[in-house]
């Protein structure tokens, strides 16, 4: 029986879906939780999508704003927790995994899930924010970076998939760019075939994966061509990682078993 880490409740759309304050004091971040869920949210997650957002309960006796949370769905708070690169994130990840896995086979009673989304919504309090703030102050300042994340956060930008296949390669992820490319076209992100091959397919743009830059030259007989670029977005860094990383195991990093990369499919 898996023991209960982080309370997983449902959301006003009926998904699976966690507190981020619960999720942030977990994890045990050295940073306010307002300012850290709106640095998670440059990742590219959206609101009234990924998660939703509430006022706390509050009794506070001199009054003011109650505090926000955020009902967060279990798929960000995955990504959320692979962005952390900590042994905590890690733990999360592979709870909020098994759990997913428990709540398939159990399948609750609509009234159960409806009783525990409005214990979820209003059971927060002050006491619970204090502990939090306090813990964080006892958080020890060389604390550990993470790596992978680190290096995704940076790249707020597009960047070419050559790129992206060097820092997967930087941490611990064993592939370069033509099997990474190979990855892309046998799991449907890249066209295989035709003059749209190796561009977007539309399911990945659909997704927010990929953006093409297109650039237009005049040849010297006076035809004019364009030239397409496609570039990964930091929303598309971060889903990638999030799928190859989880193919290694225990431990992240390590060599894809052989024939990964041109075998798997979507």
């Amino acid at each position: 029986m898996t023991t209960e880490l982080i309370k997983i409740c449902i959301d006003t759309t009926g998904r699976s879906a966690v507190s981020g304050r619960e999720l942030h004091e977990f994890l045990g971040i050295n940073e306010k939780y307002t300012q850290w869920f709106s640095r998670m949210c440059e990742y590219g997650f959206v609101e009234n999508q990924d998660y939703e957002s509430f006022s706390e309960k509050s009794e506070k006796p001199q009054g003011g704003r109650p505090p926000v949370d955020h009902a967060i769905s279990l798929d960000m708070a995955k990504e959320v927790c692979m962005i952390q690169r900590t042994p905590k994130g890690k733990e999360a990840r592979l709870y909020f995994i098994e759990c997913e896995r428990k709540l398939k086979e159990s399948k609750p009673t609509g009234m159960a899930l409806v009783q525990e989304a409005m214990q979820f919504l209003i059971a927060e309090n002050t006491a619970k924010d204090k502990i939090i703030e306090s813990q964080q102050l006892k958080i020890a300042e060389d604390k550990p970076k993470v790596l992978f994340s680190e290096a995704v956060a940076t790249s707020k930008t597009d960047i070419l998939i050559g790129e992206f296949a060097k820092i997967l390669n930087q941490n611990g992820v064993d592939t370069g760019q033509n099997r990474l490319f190979q990855w892309l076209r046998a799991n449907g992100y890249l066209c295989s075939k035709g003059e749209l091959y190796n561009s977007p397919t539309q399911r990945a743009m659909d997704l927010g994966l990929f953006r093409v830059k297109e650039t237009t030259r005049i040849l010297p007989d006076g035809h004019v061509r364009i030239d397409r670029t496609t570039k990964i977005t930091g929303k598309g860094q971060i889903y990638f990682a999030n799928k190859l990383i989880d193919k290694l195991s225990p431990e992240v990093g390590g060599d894809f078993p052989e024939g990964y990369f041109e075998n798997e499919v979507a």
